[in-house]
């Protein structure tokens, strides 16, 4: 016997808005400190603007991906498009890491060979950088602790923002000491920054990507809840894995000598969704343990 325990599929809140003028906002500022830096002959502003442009590719893609998340499902993608808000996080992770190889290695080559540096122009563009990364990260500030690309975009603005402000210190230090070794280090702390915001982004995309349970999903008590539900003695082949960033769902063989009632399984659908999150769960209930159910939780 098969029960299926579906709630309605909720939607995260829509940041459409702040990711269209998180774009534009950006986009133009990208240009802008590109054309200055190149000006200037500033690595660090050209390695924010590398960064921030990594930046717009990315909110470009999380857009992308929760427009295509809240699509119906269809009859060949059954769990619709949701999968492909994990994928963006992934590649846009990976687009950053391409972005710390680059600004890695012009630092080192600006370390040999030093290039003149005008710190007026760094301060002051770094200083608009640190208006429009920190108004953009407002934007998202809603959604920080919840949707892991919404999570993402504000943990990159913010951090854009910081960035930006090291290079506003950059450009003075180069002012008063006129020492071009300064701008090359900074670009380098950038490239530590960047690595570090992004890593724990990578290493949770990358789980979501190969069926890892979910963060803040603790397996071991959903186990322990389903195991207390009245009239359950085992629970078998219980799996747990994300169908979004933001969406979990379950599937348990559930043994029940004297089975489960209706209002049962509602009461546990409900506990699944409130107390641990996941918005979709397939219960099968089965009489007695069957052979080879070699996941078997006794």
């Amino acid at each position: 016997m098969h029960n299926h325990a579906h709630c309605d599929h909720h939607h995260p809140v829509s940041f459409g808005t702040a990711f269209a003028v998180g774009v534009a906002l950006n986009g133009a500022f990208v240009v802008g400190e590109a054309i200055f830096g190149l000006y200037a002959h500033s690595l660090s502003l050209l390695a924010d603007a590398g960064h921030n442009f990594g930046d717009v590719l990315g909110l470009l893609m999380a857009w992308g991906a929760a427009s295509l998340s809240v699509r119906p499902p269809t009859p060949t993608r059954t769990y619709g498009y949701r999968r492909s808000s994990i994928l963006a996080a992934l590649a846009n992770s990976c687009l950053l890491l391409v972005a710390i190889g680059a600004i890695t290695w012009e630092a080192v080559l600006r370390l040999i060979h030093p290039v003149p540096v005008g710190g007026s122009i760094v301060m002051a563009i770094a200083g608009i950088g640190i208006v429009v990364n920190g108004f953009t990260a407002l934007l998202f500030a809603g959604g920080r602790h919840g949707e892991l690309n919404v999570r993402s975009a504000y943990i990159h603005m913010l951090g854009d923002a910081l960035v930006a402000a090291g290079v506003v210190v950059a450009g003075l230090l180069i002012q008063l000491t006129n020492r071009e070794w300064i701008d090359p280090v900074v670009a380098l702390a950038i490239a530590v920054l960047i690595a570090r915001t992004s890593w724990g982004v990578l290493r949770e995309s990358t789980e979501l990507a190969m069926d890892a349970v979910p963060r803040g999903v603790d397996s071991s008590s959903v186990l322990e809840y389903l195991r207390s539900v009245p009239g359950v003695s085992a629970v078998t082949d219980l799996h747990i894995w994300g169908i979004s960033t933001s969406e979990s769902a379950l599937t348990a063989h559930v043994v029940a000598p004297d089975g489960v009632g209706d209002s049962s399984l509602r009461d546990v659908e409900t506990e699944l969704r409130n107390r641990f999150h996941i918005v979709h769960s397939t219960i099968q209930i089965e009489r007695t343990l069957g052979p080879g159910c070699s996941l078997a939780k006794e």
